[in-house]
């Protein structure tokens, strides 16, 4: 489609000539925005490079936003958490600097994996849910799942000769996030289609686990010795590690304590 062009057209004229480019270039943020673009343009007194920059640079944001946007969205994750919101003075076991420093993505980046170690209530979900945030907002590709969804869903691919096809799926995201491993007993075969998943990412895409087991009680878990010690390998060669302290719970304790201590 081809806009008819001409010179001195009117205000309504340009408004309806500038809205129907938008919508043939795809350009929504624009089309929303160049009216009051164009008033502050007027009003600053800029050039047309600088009023010309200001309409892309607001196409550009928009677009990167909305990007962001659906990657959050296609990571699955079931609860919005940042680290902004992590209580980092109630859990002075972590530190903050490490946290911010993975928050920078470079261990993303150089395929490294990380474990979130602590018992139930201590941030490790908020962290693994944070972090993974932090992930989709530089570009990053993100899953996050349940260790027993994941195990579940590997099995009925199995069963369904899908199997090949759901673990390249799993191999291809840049951050894959598993939370809860360790809260029930895999058998052999899950633990085995677990470890096809950790193989096919070692050392060319990010794992990030969250456990409430120590690595020493994994054999509850991974009941195969030789299996769990190579699990644990895939999980930490070169990756960072995390013990978590008992923040939730601590400040329950504080604030059931509080009564007593006024009265």
């Amino acid at each position: 489609m081809t806009l008819p062009r001409q010179r001195g057209l009117t205000e309504q004229a340009a408004d309806a000539a500038i809205d129907t480019a938008c919508r043939l270039l795809r350009l929504p943020s624009i089309r929303n925005e160049f009216t009051d673009i164009a008033d502050r343009a007027v009003k600053d007194q800029m050039t047309y490079r600088g009023f010309l920059a200001e309409l892309l640079m607001t196409e550009c944001d928009d677009q990167a936003r909305r990007r962001s946007e659906r990657r959050i969205k296609a990571a699955g994750f079931p609860r919005e958490k940042s680290l902004r919101a992590f209580d980092f003075d109630a859990n002075p076991n972590i530190d903050a600097a490490t946290v911010h420093t993975l928050a920078s993505c470079e261990w993303i980046k150089k395929s490294q994996p990380l474990c979130l170690i602590g018992d139930s209530g201590t941030g490790k979900s908020h962290m693994l849910i944070a972090l993974g945030t932090e992930a989709t907002m530089k570009g990053y590709r993100v899953r996050y799942t349940l260790a027993t969804k994941l195990v579940n869903e590997l099995v009925e691919a199995a069963d369904e000769k899908q199997l090949n096809k759901t673990i390249a799926r799993y191999g291809r995201v840049d951050l894959l996030c598993i939370d809860e491993l360790g809260y029930m007993e895999l058998d052999r075969h899950g633990a085995e289609l677990l470890f096809q998943v950790l193989t096919e990412r070692e050392e060319k895409n990010s794992v990030a686990i969250a456990s409430n087991e120590s690595f020493g009680g994994w054999t509850k878990t991974f009941t195969d010795p030789r299996l769990c010690a190579a699990i644990v390998d895939r999980l930490t060669f070169n990756g960072t590690i995390i013990e978590t302290d008992s923040y939730r719970l601590a400040s329950t304790r504080a604030r059931a304590e509080e009564p007593a201590r006024a009265g």
